[in-house]
Order: structure tokens, then sequence, then C-alpha cells
């Protein structure tokens, strides 16, 4: 097979139902309870994991398994599947289990535009996971790759290459996560996921991580339990403050124009279209989710 013989997917073309995407639930390809009950649980999207969270003996039963259940079980939420890194032997049959499955997305680990030039130019979305040096230093380039739809941040890879040490307010990753925001949209992306919190127990660190993101232009949030998602939705979702400051935005710009004047002034504040546009933004987001 050469590097371009790979199979093709039947699932949808568009990226469009991933923009509003808040939180991403990763459940282990291995193990049915689990991937099932992600799938009624809150999360805006479930990603079936074929890679890390499988032993490589158990690689073939996980992709009976994720291809049986996704394909069986009624769900409102974005269906993805994370397959093996295309440097290892597995990624293929990954592929095959897959391709006839209705997916939203297809998660890439390590990706780099050379990790997924193997794969077709057509098929669902892919949701790259920048996980590596290299990775980050061409994420921008990663971002242009056909089929690519969104970036994700992965600390525990990345953290060991670099030999990064965890720190309480996240500091050891704030470059990481800048620069993927940046190249998101530089690239014309939808705004990246951050990276997943372990302490499963921790709520408090995990809202006060997710706000975090949200301020440093993330879009979203990847998550390793469903007691997670429902945190991460609230603090991605618009605040009743925001919404009223944005419809105040939006109708003081509309009536300055209607007025024949570009830039007006609300509570003293300039408002012109950077500042509109930021609150169109929060407006959209609002109609899709329920606010704080």
């Amino acid at each position: 097979m050469t590097p371009r013989e790979c199979l093709t997917y039947n699932g949808p073309a568009t990226s469009a139902q991933l923009s509003h995407l808040r939180s991403l639930l990763f459940a282990p390809g291995s193990d049915e309870r689990k991937l099932a009950r992600a799938l009624v649980s809150e999360a805006d999207g479930v990603i079936a994991d074929l890679e890390d969270a499988v032993a490589p003996g158990e690689k073939d039963a996980a992709r009976a398994l994720v291809a049986r259940v996704l394909s069986e079980t009624e769900t409102s939420c974005a269906r993805l599947v994370r397959i093996n890194g295309t440097d290892t032997p597995w990624w293929r049959d990954d592929l095959a289990a897959i391709a006839g499955l209705p997916l939203d997305a297809l998660v890439v680990p390590k990706a780099t535009p050379s990790a997924l030039q193997v794969l077709e130019d057509t098929g669902p979305p892919i949701v790259a996971i920048v996980e590596t040096a290299q990775g980050l230093r061409i994420a921008y380039e990663t971002s242009g790759a056909p089929r690519v739809a969104a970036l994700t941040l992965g600390a525990a890879d990345l953290g060991a290459e670099l030999r990064l040490e965890p720190r309480a307010d996240g500091l050891e990753i704030l470059f990481a996560r800048s620069k993927v925001v940046v190249d998101s949209a530089a690239a014309g992306l939808r705004p990246p996921f951050d990276v997943v919190h372990l302490d499963t127990r921790d709520d408090e660190g995990l809202e006060a991580e997710t706000l975090l993101a949200r301020s440093l232009g993330f879009g979203g949030k990847m998550c390793i339990h469903p007691a997670q998602v429902g945190i991460v939705n609230r603090a991605f979702a618009p605040s009743p403050e925001q919404i009223e400051w944005a419809r105040a935005v939006v109708a003081t710009y509309e009536e300055g124009i209607r007025e024949g004047r570009g830039a007006v002034a609300l509570d003293g504040e300039l408002v012109d279209l950077p500042v509109v546009e930021r609150a169109r933004t929060i407006l959209a987001t609002a109609e899709r989710t329920p606010p704080l």
C-alpha cells in the first residue's frame, strides 16, 4: 500500500458541526460500558479512543466494539474516533474498522503535515492533536492540511518531551496554549480545544483551568470523565452579563450605522467593528449553548 492508497470515509465532509463544540469526552474503545455511558452524557462530542486507552493486544477487539457501539447507539452528541498515530502499525486497521461509520470527525494524535499526508483528502473533518515539540513548531502548517478542522493541545506527551514540570497556574504550557490559539486563528480554524484536566475529583481546579483556557482564546476542552463535562460546558457558555453586553453593543453599533457613524460609544467606551464582531460571536455562541 502506497502512502496515498488509504481508505476513504463515507461520513460527512463538512466541519460546520464542529464549530460550537465545547466539550470532547474521551471514552476507551475497549470498554463498552464507558463508551455507551459517554454517548448519552452531556458532552458535545465523544471520542472513542483506539490509541492510548487500548493495549496493543486489545486493538482488534476494540475496533469491533467501537464500530458496533457507534452504529447502534442513538446520541445527540458528535461522534469522533481517535485512531493510532500514522507512525504506528495500527492506524490502517483503525481506518478499515470505522470506514462505514457516520463519523463527525477523526482525531489524529501527534499531528504534523507529514503525519497527515497519508490520509485521503476527502472524508470527515480532522481534529489534530498537537503534542510534540515539532508539532508545536509547525502547528500553523498542520492547520492548513486537508480536512483539518480544529487543533487540540496534548500536554502529557509534549510535557514529557520538553521536561516540563506541572504547575498549579499552568504557566509551563502557556506558550504552547497561546501558539495553538494563534495558529488556529491565522489558519481560519475554529478556536482549539484545551488539554485534559487529569484530576477527575478536582472540580474547582478544572473550572479555574477551563476559564483560563477560555481567556486565552480556546473554544473548548477535552475531558476524561463525564463528571467534567458540565463544568466545561458552563465555563465555555456566555454568561448572562456577557450576553446583555453583546446585545447592547450590536444595537448601539447598528444604530450608529443607520446614522452614518462607523464608531460609536457605549457607556463611555468606543464601539468599533472589532468590538462588534466579538459581541456577535458571543451572541452566536449563546444561541447554541445555555448560559452560565
